[in-house]
């Protein structure tokens, strides 16, 4: 077993360093929170008082961060991890930040005579929880094949998607479409609702027929149409509103740099944007089912 060292424990980071301690790794975990931090130790982690420690005698490093200035800032400026961190400890960032992030910190470590890759992650709070995960890798063969085995501790599905960068672009993609998906759904439950379906037997005819699609079979954003979901929890729990802007923000970014068509991606970030400016940033993205209600 490793020792790992995990920075950024809050909804999806923590539960996936509790899978790591599940799995019977040392597990040494840093956060700004003591409160997220006391969560994993409860479940078996060290805790770490400072960025630093984490990386001391450990054979790889996991960060789960919410931007890609601040990964840029932990391992290569500000607190700059990578000036202190063993040539032979492997760094897994499996933040979701644009590709240019990625592949800076991965030539900054090259530079060191470290290896670094990208992995961000697809499958939620509960995948995280449920250690069901799928992460999407960016980087060499051999680095993918490293990191292999402590990421399928967290995960079920663990791709190579190529070289650094690659995850996140992978991801953004994914996440773009998701989006798109989540909108067309909340969009024809409520017309179905508006002229007089119940929207769970609309879902059930739905699902049966060529309209059939994750949102609707697993994340239904319709309330009270499926339980342990968002939409009947008051759309409270599971992916932010204000983290799908962010990545929908990077899939215009990268569409802007490749000078790729992205029309339906360019109005859900219009639609998401609007939907987190009316107050429902903290909601999860499946709210977006309120913006189709009738005021």
């Amino acid at each position: 077993m490793a020792t790992i060292g995990f920075i950024g424990v809050g909804n999806m980071g923590g539960p996936m360093a509790m899978n790591l301690v599940k799995a019977g790794h040392c597990v040494i975990a840093y956060d700004l929170s003591d409160a997220l931090l006391d969560i994993v130790a409860e479940a078996g982690a060290e805790k770490a008082s400072v960025a630093s420690d984490v990386v001391v005698g450990a054979d790889v490093i996991v960060s789960m961060l919410p931007s890609g200035k601040i990964m840029e800032n932990l391992y290569i400026h500000e607190t700059a991890l990578l000036d202190i961190i063993d040539q032979n400890t492997l760094v897994i960032d499996c933040s979701t930040v644009a590709p240019e992030n990625s592949r800076n910190l991965a030539v900054a470590a090259e530079a060191k005579g470290i290896v670094a890759i990208d992995a961000p992650v697809s499958g939620g709070v509960g995948g995280a929880v449920a250690g069901t995960l799928t992460f999407i890798v960016g980087g060499s063969d051999t680095a993918f094949e490293n990191a292999k085995p402590v990421l399928s501790d967290m995960g079920k599905n663990v791709f190579h998607a190529g070289g650094n960068g690659a995850g996140q672009a992978a991801k953004i993609c994914n996440n773009m479409l998701l989006a798109i998906q989540m909108i067309g759904t909340a969009e024809a439950l409520q017309l179905g609702v508006d002229n007089g379906l119940d929207p769970k037997v609309l879902s059930e005819i739905m699902l049966q027929s060529s309209g059939k699609n994750w949102s609707l079979e697993l994340y239904n954003p319709y309330p009270g149409v499926m339980d342990g979901v968002p939409a009947s929890n008051e759309y409270k729990g599971g992916f932010q509103v204000n983290l799908m802007n962010k990545d929908l923000g990077l899939a215009m970014e990268v569409a802007l740099h490749s000078k790729s068509a992205t029309p339906m991606g360019n109005l859900a970030k219009s639609l998401y944007g609007m939907h987190g400016r009316k107050g429902s940033g903290a909601l999860d993205f499946s709210s977006i089912q309120n913006m189709f209600k009738e005021e």
